[in-house]
């Protein structure tokens, strides 16, 4: 049994936390805010996307990038800056983006997703799926470009729950795209993928390991620095003083790259910028049933319980987190477009976030060139995804249990 401090409270600090308490671990939580889950998991796209995990970094991804920027109310809005962090995230990006590397990482990726399945299915007596709106909707991706469609059916994919739907199928299928049904060439559904509030999960999550006989409690502080000697971490100066365990664990989002930093770790990661809106929906509006994803507008529909949550949009800003209101109408402009009878936008939430993003879009989980100092970093816009499944590898990890596939192009070494 070893004392852990995990640093972040996001959804990923979380599940962590958890599967430490479980196997064995005495853990303290602590994080910058002074409730859980308000950073980048507070109000994200809600999808469960555990077999759509398609890393952005692709062969032709460059060139559509290139058409993205000219256009106005597109999917990718990229700022130069002063920042060497972001020159070298997108030059290793763009060495990423290759076919063969991309097929890699999709195939470590499916495995992870099918783990943080399983992994929440084992969390499901402690947290009950009701108190976190987690719905089995299925997702169905839908294409406009006849070629794009093509060429994604044409890809082998031996799932059972894989459908392949024309364009009338999916508005009779999901009627809250009746009004796209002439602008579509078709979609792919897959089942088994699901939806559901992560906040509310954090939450929920949360109050469990308050209540856990192991849990050591929770310290409301900023991490100033990681202090190390002799190659392990020695203790975390915070604004409520030094704190001290047998091992540490980072699962901070974007602030892990400047603590790994302080410390004399480089951690590839930079906040791609996403944003959200939250719509009431009513009894007479038609909202949508099944996870939808716009595939060449990049916009993703989930249904959480009484809300239409829609996600999109990555900007390339830095560590930004103003609301630019030419972004927002851009957005909301597409969504009233394409559901235009599926929640009351008149009461629209907006939101934004900042998804700490690998260039290969795999996260990096174990260890540390510090002995005592774990990573569960850099999952991006898949943190909710893929949270139960990382959580449950480190603990592996930390207790020196080999984990249940190759983690090559997980781990920080790649």
């Amino acid at each position: 049994m070893q004392e852990v401090i995990v640093i972040g409270g996001g959804v990923v600090g979380l599940t962590s936390a958890w599967w430490l308490l479980e196997a064995g671990h005495k853990v303290t939580l602590l994080d910058r805010a002074p409730g859980v889950g308000t950073g980048t998991s507070y109000s994200n796209g809600g999808q469960l996307s555990y077999r759509y995990v398609s890393p952005l970094a692709d062969a032709g991804v460059p060139a559509k990038a290139l058409q993205w920027l000219f256009q106005e109310h597109g999917p990718l809005r990229f700022k130069p800056q002063f920042d060497a962090h972001q020159w070298r995230w997108l030059s290793a990006f763009l060495a990423n983006c290759r076919a063969d590397i991309n097929r890699k990482t999709t195939e470590k990726l499916l495995q992870l997703g099918e783990l943080s399945r399983q992994a929440m299915a084992r969390l499901e007596p402690t947290v009950p799926l009701a108190e976190f709106q987690w719905r089995d909707a299925g997702k169905l991706v839908v294409y406009r470009n006849r070629k794009a469609f093509d060429a994604a059916t044409a890809k082998s994919d031996s799932a059972s729950t894989r459908q392949v739907w024309n364009a009338a199928e999916c508005a009779a299928r999901e009627p809250a795209l009746a009004a796209m049904q002439d602008k579509l060439a078709g979609g792919i559904y897959n089942g088994g993928e699901a939806v559901a509030d992560c906040y509310a999960f954090c939450v929920a999550l949360a109050e469990r390991i308050h209540a856990h006989p192991r849990f050591l409690g929770f310290i409301h502080g900023d991490v100033r620095r990681i202090q190390s000697d002799g190659g392990r971490v020695t203790g975390l100066a915070t604004g409520a003083g030094i704190v001290e365990a047998d091992a540490y664990v980072l699962a901070a989002g974007m602030q892990s790259r400047t603590l790994a930093a302080g410390a004399g770790i480089d951690l590839p990661l930079y906040p791609l910028k996403g944003y959200s809106l939250s719509a009431p929906i009513r009894s007479e509006d038609v909202a949508p049933e099944i996870s939808v994803t716009d595939f060449e507008r990049k916009v993703l529909y989930a249904r959480i319980g009484d809300t239409l949550r829609v996600a999109a949009m990555v900007d390339m800003v830095g560590e930004d987190l103003n609301l630019d209101r030419a972004r927002l109408a851009s957005l909301t402009r597409q969504v009233q477009e394409t559901m235009p009878r599926a929640a009351d936008y008149t009461r629209i939430t907006p939101w934004a976030g900042l998804r700490p993003a690998t260039p290969s879009s795999a996260p990096i989980i174990g260890a540390s060139p510090l002995k005592n100092l774990w990573l569960n970093v850099g999952h991006g816009p898949l943190g909710f995804t893929f949270a139960c499944g990382s959580a449950s590898l480190l603990a592996d990890l930390v207790d020196g249990k080999a984990p249940p596939f190759a983690l090559d192009g997980l781990t920080l070494s790649r």
